[in-house]
């Protein structure tokens, strides 16, 4: 059969015909996975007490054997909505940050400060991403940010485009920089801290050998976008998010020859967006904003970006509107991704999923173990994406069992954050993601294609820093 040249270009973009589905089709086949598992894998649950520091964690040893409760077609049916109810702080988060940034763009501020950005970084573009990069990575280790990152990104999608790059660049030098930070962090409150409090070890103890796993795990990444950036630069048409971008490229305007029109009242509208950025880390490291804050100290910069801009109210309802409503796939999937977890949890399989698999590690000792303790992790992991809450669940039984086949404390909580957070950058059960891709609107499937390798080399990293700490006697 002879096919036309279009005919061509259309089956060679599809993969021979191959059609990569949408992600909330492999997000409902995923539901659909576990929804069978329900009736496969027996109900246990762990005795779980509250402990000095006010953290709910199980009891080591209390685990037996429950009626399990299988999830039919009408529980499927419900865990969407169960899923939505239960993400609604982060959906009704989106649709703030998402009007409010609307709003911001319809002054045209951040069109002229891109512009100003590439004029300064000419011939030099490149060297902005491991600048952004390592900032948002240091946010991740030091404090915990991840949530934060969403705002950022629609902020930086105008910003890589101009330069030549891609919408996938954006996530990756924000949401994916802060979750390399948390993976490997010496400082994070919220695997670190908690995982070490569990474990009975001194607090933020290790921080050295911490620290030197934080840079390098940063360098790699660098490196890995910087390569991906440079020939996505010389030829676009090789990005996976190619055809989306270029219409987000028509939305963009060419500001280089209108110099003049860069008012004084954009120089205040992005002298404000630096107030909110600068308040936001303030809030967070000083005065524990969390996600309502956040939105709040976000809403406020659009609402007084738009009376220095000069929109009139209804300019500004349209545009909130607008951009809100571009959150609604985001929100979506969020809600679907989440319904996975909810199954599991009401067939009560999670806590005999993790009973298996540390009889499994209690039954092998050395260096070996260690090695299966990440993958276990990253399992564990794909059904609980709370680093906190994976920490209360998993600790109490890992760390004693570590002690038991010769893993120290220090390394099994090494494992943990390690397992726990390089895996949130492709396991579509964390709502993070989701949302970070959403914003973006880079389909699942081809984040995920491009993280893979990605997600190779950083485990394989991991593993090169567990060999290391057994063979030094890290503790």
């Amino acid at each position: 059969m002879n096919l036309t040249k279009s005919n061509k270009e259309v089956a060679q973009k599809r993969g021979g015909g191959f059609k990569v589905p949408h992600t909330l089709v492999i997000i409902s086949a995923i539901i659909l996975l576990v929804a069978v598992a329900t009736y496969l894998v027996p109900g246990g649950a762990y005795e779980k007490i509250v402990n000095e520091a006010g953290k709910t964690v199980v009891v080591d040893g209390s685990f037996k054997y429950v009626e399990s409760k299988p999830q039919g077609v009408f529980d499927v049916l419900q865990a969407p909505i169960q899923g939505i109810i239960e993400g609604a702080e982060i959906i009704a988060f989106l649709f703030i940050v998402g009007g409010a940034f609307n709003i911001i763009t319809k002054t045209k501020a951040i069109d002229f400060g891109i512009m100003r950005i590439v004029n300064v970084f000419k011939g030099k573009e490149i060297f902005i991403i491991p600048i952004i990069f390592f900032m948002f990575s240091l946010g991740g280790a030091v404090f915990g940010m991840t949530e934060e990152a969403i705002p950022f990104i629609a902020m930086m999608i105008p910003l890589t485009l101009v330069l030549g790059y891609d919408s996938i660049v954006a996530v990756a030098i924000t949401y994916l920089a802060c979750n390399t930070g948390f993976a490997a962090a010496m400082l994070n409150p919220f695997n670190v801290g908690i995982a070490q409090s569990i474990a009975e070890i001194p607090m933020y103890s290790g921080i050295g050998y911490r620290t030197l796993i934080w840079l390098v795990s940063t360098l790699v990444a660098i490196v890995f976008i910087m390569i991906y950036a440079n020939k996505i630069k010389k030829n676009p048409k090789l990005s996976p998010v190619y055809e989306s971008d270029q219409k987000k490229r028509q939305n963009l305007t060419n500001f280089e020859s209108q110099d003049d029109q860069f008012l004084f009242s954009h120089k205040i509208i992005l002298l404000l967006i630096a107030l909110c950025m600068g308040t936001i880390v303030w809030g967070v490291l000083a005065k524990g904003f969390w996600i309502p804050q956040i939105a709040a100290v976000f809403l406020v910069t659009g609402l007084l970006a738009g009376i220095v801009g000069k929109l009139s109210l209804d300019e500004m309802a349209d545009a909130f509107i607008l951009g809100a409503k571009d959150m609604i796939g985001a929100a979506i999937m969020l809600g679907f991704a989440r319904s996975i977890v909810i199954l599991a949890e009401n067939a009560g399989i999670i806590d005999t999923i993790l009973f298996h698999l540390a009889q499994v590690l209690g039954s092998i000792s050395g260096m070996l173990a260690s090695y299966l303790m990440l993958p276990v992790q990253m399992f564990i992991n794909f059904f609980i994406s709370s680093g906190s809450g994976q920490a209360a669940l998993t600790m109490p039984i890992l760390a004693p069992l570590g002690d038991l086949i010769g893993i120290s404390r220090q390394l099994t909580v090494l494992i943990f954050q390690l397992g726990d957070g390089f895996s949130n950058a492709m396991f579509p059960t964390s709502g993070i993601l989701i949302a970070c891709i959403g914003v973006a609107g880079i389909p699942y499937a081809k984040w995920l294609k491009w993280i893979l390798p990605l997600q190779g080399v950083l485990f394989a990293l991991g593993i090169a820093f567990i060999t290391i700490a057994q063979v030094i006697g890290w503790s």
